[in-house]
């Protein structure tokens, strides 16, 4: 009966050992790692805000149980916390993620050691080879390893140093390591995360005829990609519009890189998407680590456009008393362009830089100004600032000036607009005004623009000059 018990307790006791042996493998996962290669599909969709949104598709071994699993060659600028990740048919569940960015460099190597035994190696001379030294080492503040080699303090020792071995939290490249429960041994995995210092900007170049009549557009989008990985074989979309983003996720400015221009039959096929507008290049591309890319995103020929002359007055004029106010003042130069299928575009056209070249009397092209875009949808007029024209001066005069109480005046103005080139030039005259306004009398029909705004659009003859003269009255209080 003592036998028979004894034995239960044996047993019962090998029964928890089991158990125990079994919680124990339970708690330890098995390490698995993926990188580049196990990438299916990769798709990146890049916004003008200086972000991107990368999407990886990979297939992975990974077993069943719990999982420690690797996640290589993300991009360094990745933010962690923006990181999604779900299986084909599900399956796969996330118990934990850490994003690993703490990478194996000789000062790392040196900090993970301290407290621990390294080998100190020096050239003997003497003998010709490597004398080699067990040490401890105690510090390396201010860069300056300490060791303690066979009872003794020492520093700045002059030789290598070398490890037992690579601390596991330390990585070769940024790293998400992710702890999973797997139901089956094989995952295909959809992985996506927001990264910063991947932006893309769109840059126009505008060719106009000899007459400033016609002129044949070219868009090429130019995408850098600073992020810190490489994606190869990707599908490539890009996001024109003002997405909000709050005031902590704001990113650095992405530095110049190489750049490389895409095959002259890549294109962008656009379409709205929510309150902004989609660009998604037609083949895949690579977007490689610390390359600047350009891609053609239009192409117009033959598109009207309209110069204009635009001479600006200032609103506070009439608020006092003046003499001659303006004096050989410049005229401003712009080019009015309809963005219409009409004329050749009607697609919304991401915002960038305009710059606008003709050709000389050799027929070499040159440059004669640029000017900056903002984001402007299909059927709306783009306006390019040219810059000041050479021959066309004006001169503004305040004749007459009186006041009417404390917010009341009423003044009489002459405007000389000469033109020196030997052709006559069309001149919008641009008046601000603020408050109550009352144009009594002029000598050339005026239009009312807006409430705040008036215009004279006038001939100047070639080599000759327009006066126009009025009479206003302003009450602004």
């Amino acid at each position: 009966m003592k036998t028979r018990r004894l034995k239960n307790v044996c047993l019962g006791l090998g029964a928890l050992s089991l158990g125990a042996l079994a919680n124990s493998a339970a708690a330890a996962p098995t390490k698995k790692s993926s990188g580049a290669g196990d990438r299916k599909e990769v798709s990146i969709t890049v916004y003008n805000q200086n972000f991107g949104l990368v999407r990886e598709v990979r297939e992975l071994n990974l077993g069943t149980g719990q999982v420690a699993l690797a996640f290589k060659d993300v991009a360094a600028q990745i933010q962690p916390e923006t990181v999604s990740i779900k299986a084909a048919g599900g399956g796969l569940s996330v118990l934990e993620q850490n994003y690993r960015f703490d990478l194996l460099t000789p000062q790392k190597l040196l900090e993970k050691h301290v407290g621990r035994k390294v080998r100190l190696h020096r050239y003997n001379e003497r003998l010709g080879k490597e004398d080699s030294f067990d040490a401890e080492l105690l510090s390396v503040a201010d860069g300056a390893p300490v060791y303690k080699i066979g009872g003794e303090i020492t520093y700045a020792f002059p030789g290598r140093v070398s490890f037992p071995g690579v601390p596991d939290n330390l990585m070769s490249k940024p790293t998400l390591v992710w702890l999973l429960d797997s139901k089956a041994p094989k995952q295909r995995v959809e992985v996506t995360y927001l990264t910063q210092n991947m932006t893309w900007k769109a840059d126009y170049v505008f060719v106009i005829n000899d007459k400033d009549t016609l002129g044949d557009l070219t868009g090429w989008v130019t995408l850098n990609n600073r992020s810190g990985a490489s994606y190869e074989s990707a599908r490539l979309k890009l996001v024109a519009g003002d997405v909000q983003r709050v005031s902590g996720n704001m990113q650095r400015a992405a530095r110049s890189a190489p750049m490389t221009a895409s095959k002259s039959e890549d294109r962008f096929q656009e379409e709205s998407f929510f309150e902004y507008h989609l660009y998604t290049l037609q083949q895949p591309t690579d977007v490689l680590e610390n390359e600047q890319k350009q891609v053609t995103l239009l192409e117009a020929q033959n598109a009207k456009v309209r110069k204009k002359l635009i001479y600006y007055g200032q609103q506070y004029w009439y608020r006092s008393r003046y003499g001659e106010v303006q004096k050989n003042q410049k005229v401003g130069v712009y080019l009015d362009l309809e963005n219409t299928k009409q004329n050749g575009l009607g697609i919304p056209l991401p915002k960038g830089i305009v710059r606008v070249y003709k050709a000389d009397k050799s027929g070499a092209k040159q440059f004669i100004g640029e000017d900056s875009i903002d984001h402007t949808p299909r059927d709306e007029r783009v306006r390019i600032k040219m810059g000041e024209a050479f021959d066309v001066v004006g001169d503004r005069k305040q004749m007459s000036w009186r006041a009417f109480g404390s917010c009341t005046s009423e003044s009489e103005w002459e405007i000389e607009l000469r033109n020196h080139k030997d052709s006559a030039e069309q001149v919008e005259v641009f008046e601000p005004i603020g408050g109550d306004w009352t144009v009594l009398e002029s000598t050339h029909p005026h239009k009312k623009k807006d409430a705040f705004t008036f215009t004279f659009d006038v001939k100047v003859p070639s080599r000759g000059k327009t006066k126009i003269k009025y009479r206003v009255r302003v009450r602004w209080c």
